[in-house]
């Protein structure tokens, strides 16, 4: 028989407390959530409340409010979203003026916009109702993914309709706006685009492509089809550019428009010939400790309100997390920029390697904290908006013995391809082979991974077929 034993074993091991636990899960939140989730602790916590004082948390580290909202406003409208055009409403309190939800023109659904459509339309009411049933059946894409034997099932018709009369349906709602609406397959919802096509030699052209040659127009081949169709190179080059355009989805464009944008966490612009980081001020919340209720606490501590001290506990905690999570995005994002400094000045192609440790040692905090940081948190630039996380990557050696990032790479690449002859485009081998002209060493798979990271189809679906080249 095998004796049992015992075993003693000492062992040492970190654990993290819940509450830094919830402060890691906080660091790393975005600051939309953060935001939110702060506000949920100030809903719930009566010694916390919003901070009215003009003076936003650590003042001392952010640049004057108008100042910086002013040059973070000048971004935006670089890019301003266009919003779809209504004659606003004055307000009812007969001074004139308008409030923000008047300006903004309400979304329209698919279903309303094409239940608009037929009641303007003289149709009989049997045919009324077979219509509108198709249009509701519809799903966001604007396909009709249900039988017509099923919906005709449906319809509450003492003589059941036939199948004729439910395709003779089907065509009026493929008829209306957005051309495409209505289809049973992508294959039928390019075809309905292509008869929207005014030009008709180049609808019958496109139609014919579709119907028979699709797989010669996914390879681009416009030679092939230039000997099936008849059709000349320039034709066959326009109509499949047109067909490309067209648009599988096109139930999208209506209702639900859910936009995500960016708040960026931090500002960087150029003061007196350098590069300097501060916090945006719409992303600082503005919370405070109720300093009336607390006083009023500690005064009656006697009455044992266990549930009262937690609350009075979480609250001073809250605050000086909001603090120290906003020091530290701003302490990491000025290491950063110190770092980056000429990618500001100059570009992708002036992007150093960095790795999260050098910012670790020069902030003082852990490798992970500097993680978490540049996890969902975004620095706007002169030059555009990007993830914190956008500025490190490790260091790719060049036959000088120098060191580039990945990201400076990819700007190469984009150059070549920006500049590559549309009739001889560049294969990835190739690219690599230029690359290495210039002292860049990548791997053929590597410059193609950096190829599809800047969406540029393959060399076969980038070529067009001229009549030189074709004579070749």
């Amino acid at each position: 028989m095998s004796a049992q034993a015992l075993r003693f074993e000492h062992r040492q091991q970190q654990t993290l407390t819940p509450r830094l636990q919830h402060a890691v899960r906080l660091l790393q939140l975005s600051s939309m959530d953060f935001a939110q989730e702060l506000q949920h602790t100030l809903g719930r916590n009566p010694f916390l409340e919003v901070d009215e004082a003009e003076e936003p948390i650590a003042a001392e580290a952010v640049a004057t409010e108008a100042e910086a909202m002013a040059e973070l406003t000048a971004e935006t409208d670089r890019d301003p979203m266009a919003i779809p055009g209504s004659t606003p409403r004055t307000s009812g309190s007969g001074d004139g003026e308008m409030s923000a939800m008047e300006m903004v023109a309400a979304d329209v659904s698919l279903r309303q916009h094409l239940h608009t459509q037929l009641n303007i339309m003289n149709l009989p009411e049997r045919e009324r109702v077979l219509t509108g049933l198709i249009v509701e059946a519809l799903d966001d894409d604007g396909y009709l993914r249900v039988g017509l034997d099923e919906l005709a099932a449906l319809c509450e018709f003492e003589d059941e309709p036939e199948l004729p009369e439910m395709e003779a349906a089907l065509k009026v709602v493929q008829g209306l706006d957005p051309c495409g609406v209505a289809a049973r397959s992508v294959g039928e919802c390019v075809l309905l685009q292509v008869g929207c096509i005014e030009d008709e030699q180049e609808r019958e052209l496109a139609r014919t492509i579709v119907a028979k040659h699709i797989e010669r127009l996914a390879h681009r081949d416009i030679p092939g089809l230039a000997k099936l169709t008849g059709a000349t190179v320039a034709q066959l080059e326009a109509v499949c550019e047109r067909i490309r355009h067209l648009d599988p989805r096109p139930g999208w464009r209506f209702g639900n428009s859910h936009i995500s944008y960016v708040t960026p966490d931090v500002i960087v612009k150029k003061v007196r010939g350098t590069w300097t980081a501060v916090l945006n001020p719409a992303v600082i919340p503005r919370v405070k400790l109720n300093e009336v209720y607390a006083e009023l606490f500690q005064r009656h501590r006697e009455s044992q309100h266990s549930e009262l001290a937690a609350h009075l506990q979480e609250a001073r905690w809250t605050v000086r997390n909001v603090e120290q999570r906003f020091s530290t995005i701003l302490s990491v994002a000025q290491a950063i920029v110190r770092r980056q400094w000429k990618f500001l000045e100059y570009g992708a192609l002036a992007m150093k390697p960095l790795g999260l440790r050098e910012i670790a040692e020069e902030v003082g905090v852990h490798e992970s904290t500097v993680s978490r940081v540049t996890n969902n948190k975004y620095m706007v630039t002169p030059s555009g908006t990007y993830e914190l996380k956008y500025f490190f990557s490790r260091a790719m050696p060049t036959a000088s013995g120098g060191a580039c990032t990945g990201t400076a790479i990819r700007g190469v690449i984009q150059d070549l391809l920006a500049a590559e002859d549309a009739a001889e485009p560049l294969s990835d081998a190739e690219i690599a082979r230029r690359l290495a002209a210039q002292g860049l060493h990548v791997a053929r798979r590597t410059v193609t991974k950096y190829r599809q990271m800047l969406r540029v189809p393959s060399v076969g679906r980038r070529r067009r077929h001229t009549p030189a080249a074709e004579a070749v």
